[in-house]
């Protein structure tokens, strides 16, 4: 439960650094309000043309007496709003993400820069980055998908699938939502997808944590938009904690004089003196005699 509690920390300590850095809270929220109104004007257009949709995909109630026929195009219709709605709330962050790649780069680098340094992004182009970001935000959702079919499956067990499967679907929701939100401060820590499902299994209970309180959060729609630089800060901050950066370490400065100085050899190395001063000075003089590259330093001898 520690693990847990650290979890829900992480999420409002985002929060609060997007809250002492108002201008960065303002640019997180750019890519949040494109998807926002992109999913607004597909969802308005699916209400308007819900009846059409309806009768398309009823063609065998035209020949029904009309109380009968509307009442199965209005609730076909009504079923077609209802998982438009559905889909664009399980994939709203996941797109966010995806549009807001640059974005939320640059938010979660401030982020590691505030609370000291963190590894610098590979150099990439912009369509690389955003086809890698694609790629496994796709791999996510399929993961979440094959879970979410076996939770509505085990809904219509009686008792557990009104008490027990709602709290594991919220789980699994918010390890998978953690999954994406750290995606980018672990993508640049060299750590492959297959590697941070690693990560964060062995930390469940923060993952955990994290996201099933923000997925408590996004359930209230208005919050979806405003906490989301907020939950990309905290991602980031987590990321820290279960992937933390060191910088390498300088190599400690050598006491030894280096090669060739004075009291070295021609291949740098000791002259055997043997504690004798006028036999070093032989070895030197020999050393440059015999070697017609060199600068002569000392007069041949006799």
């Amino acid at each position: 439960m520690r693990d847990f509690g650290a979890g829900l920390r992480f999420l409002f300590n985002g929060q609060r650094w997007v809250a002492r850095h108002g201008r960065w809270w303002g640019f997180g929220l750019i890519p949040a309000l494109i998807t926002l109104v992109g999913y607004l004007v597909v969802l308005v257009v699916l209400v308007v043309h819900a009846g059409d949709l309806a009768a398309w995909a009823t063609p065998f109630a035209d020949h029904w007496s009309e109380p009968w026929r509307d009442t199965v195009r209005v609730a076909v219709g009504a079923a077609a709003v209802g998982m438009g709605g559905l889909l664009a709330m399980v994939t709203f962050t996941a797109v966010t993400l995806l549009i807001g790649e640059p974005f939320y780069e640059s938010l979660s680098a401030k982020v590691e820069e505030t609370e000291g340094g963190g590894p610098q992004a590979p150099e990439q182009p912009l369509w690389r980055e955003l086809w890698t970001a694609a790629k496994d935000s796709l791999a996510v959702l399929l993961r979440a998908a094959g879970f979410g079919v076996l939770l509505f499956l085990c809904g219509f067990i009686p008792v557990v699938g009104q008490t027990v499967v709602p709290v594991i679907g919220i789980c699994v929701s918010g390890f998978f939502l953690t999954v994406e939100l750290t995606g980018t401060p672990l993508q640049k820590r060299g750590l492959p997808q297959k590697q941070r499902l690693r990560l964060l299994r062995s930390r469940m209970s923060m993952a955990v944590g994290f996201g099933a309180g923000l997925v408590l959060l996004f359930l209230i729609p208005v919050v979806t938009v405003l906490a989301m630089p907020g939950a990309v800060a905290g991602a980031t901050l987590l990321a820290r904690e279960i992937a933390p950066h060191e910088e390498p370490a300088d190599e400690p400065p050598s006491d030894e004089p280096p090669s060739g100085g004075p009291g070295h050899g021609p291949e740098g190395e000791h002259p055997p003196t043997d504690g004798d001063p006028d036999r070093a000075d032989r070895y030197r003089t020999d050393a440059y005699r015999v070697d017609p590259y060199r600068p002569q330093a000392f007069p041949r001898q006799g």
